[in-house]
């Protein structure tokens, strides 16, 4: 991930000498988590490892900025490097997806989202509320016509991926804020094939007529087809937004292209810079030039002061996403997740929608006679760091779930590949099929619990341990 190994290594030694002069004990956990994060078989689809280059940017003099507003129109004097570096990111994010606009403020993904719902609300309901009121701003509406448009903006409707199907919980699910904005209805999968089912997205759009569709994913293991969906929301007269957080680096990389890309086909795109892009934890929003005022408008409509060190992090993840290297990347990631699907079949596995186009893999542990929350405990005892995920129509609901969800964009990034994916798929057989319900304490049985034989879960950590010693993490950093 570098050429300069002294270099960075004397950077990540001095900056923990100066932490652990005020409090060791926060340098040393900083130490234990890159040694964790070496010996850890990381599967989790949502996590990677970002370069040096990026986790230096962030550990700077940058944080101490408060930069409310956006370029050249900021609420705090001072802030001409903080608009020299959102101008560098916005660039590279414009060239890199092809959209005519970037905002890069957003502190996280369901921030980017909010940031999207309130800019479509904006456009779609506020604008023409003050229209008609000739007004220019809210604060210049009378009280009547102030309490209407807050009826308004709270009673519009969005339709989204279940949870269940592989959405995400931004998408409208009650618990999260995005379920008490929108009157919310989901569009699920085929019962038999786990795949979306177009025509039935469009029945329920013709029906429920919703302002916004939403589509992306968090555990859905197939391409979309944006171009159909766009087709949707423009026969129904919604606002067509896209939640690629999980994929946005198969898009950067130019795997996901034509009808699988969604910036051409979106009103309005939301992302992470983390999980496949490999930049540091943060959103982002690109949208076409009609929302780009109400999106540059996040702050302060929902968003507190942004993060210029983190900002400067995701300028340099842009750039580096923007090398030819990372297309090659971003294949192997689909070629390992391939790789590691078919070893799971052909060892027995039960997969939701019988393999992958993408970068996960979602296996029903149901076929093991296990709850998610077991096979995860499982493999972890194992060396094997996963996570739980409800699976279409889950028995289990979405706190024990019925599936474990995979992903290869980490190991990808360690340089492990196909045939490292086919040994890992063995592990994780191994490991779930000799696993069993364990029990409670008054001897019934337990969602929570595993059962399994702690030699097996020792064999198999010190054999991970033994494959990943052969792709060393960070080999460019010494910490002595």
């Amino acid at each position: 991930m570098s050429s300069s190994p002294s270099t960075e290594s004397a950077a990540f030694r001095s900056a923990l000498d100066v932490v652990r002069a005020v409090e060791p004990g926060v340098a040393d956990a900083i130490t234990a988590e890159l040694a964790s994060q070496r010996a850890s078989l990381k599967l989790i689809a949502s996590e990677n490892y970002a370069s040096p280059a990026v986790l230096l940017a962030m550990g700077n003099w940058l944080s101490d900025k408060y930069a409310e507003g956006t370029i050249g129109r900021r609420f705090y004097a001072g802030c001409a490097q903080v608009d020299t570096i959102e101008t560098i990111g916005a660039g590279h994010a414009r060239e890199l997806f092809g959209t005519p606009h970037a905002y890069l403020q957003p502190h996280s993904g369901i921030d980017a989202n909010l940031v999207a719902y309130w800019a479509i609300l904006a456009r779609r309901i506020e604008a023409p509320a003050l229209e008609r009121a000739g007004a220019r701003q809210v604060n210049d509406l009378s009280e009547e016509d102030w309490s209407r448009l807050r009826h308004e903006l709270g009673n519009q409707r969005m339709l989204g991926m279940s949870l269940d199907a592989g959405g995400h919980l931004t998408h409208g699910f009650r618990p999260n804020i995005s379920g008490k904005m929108f009157d919310q209805r989901s569009y699920g999968t085929d019962p038999e094939t786990g795949l979306i089912d177009y025509a039935v997205v469009r029945e329920t759009a013709r029906e429920f007529r919703p302002l916004v569709l939403v589509a992306g994913y968090s555990a859905y293991p197939r391409r979309v087809n944006f171009a159909v969906l766009r087709e949707i929301a423009d026969e129904v007269g919604a606002t067509f937004m896209v939640d690629m957080a999980h994929f946005a680096g198969l898009v950067a990389g130019k795997v996901f292209t034509g009808d699988f890309d969604p910036v051409p086909h979106a009103h309005i795109v939301t992302t992470t810079t983390h999980k496949s892009l490999r930049g540091p934890r943060g959103g982002m929003v690109l949208c076409q030039p009609e929302l780009a005022e109400a999106v540059d408008r996040g702050c302060p409509l929902v968003l507190g002061g942004p993060l210029p060190n983190v900002m400067a992090a995701k300028a340099v993840a842009l750039a580096e996403a923007r090398q030819p290297s990372f297309q090659e990347y971003a294949q192997r990631i689909v070629d390992n997740a391939q790789a590691l699907s078919d070893g799971l079949i052909r060892r027995g596995s039960r997969l939701v929608t019988g393999g992958t186009d993408n970068h996960l893999v979602l296996i029903d542990v149901g076929g093991y006679g296990l709850t998610g929350r077991q096979a995860e405990q499982a493999l972890l005892d194992a060396g094997i760091v996963t996570n739980r995920n409800a699976i279409p129509r889950d028995p289990n609901g979405a706190w024990y779930t019925s599936g474990i969800r995979i992903g290869t964009p980490a190991l990808t990034t360690r340089g492990l590949g196909t045939a490292e994916m086919d040994q890992i798929a063995g592990l994780i057989h191994e490991v779930l099929s000799q696993a069993r319900p364990g029990t409670t304490s008054s001897g019934a049985p337990s969602k929570a619990t595993c059962a399994a034989d702690p030699a097996l879960g020792d064999r198999v950590a010190k054999q991970a341990a033994e494959l990943l010693a052969q792709f060393p993490l960070y080999p460019s950093v010494d910490l002595g």
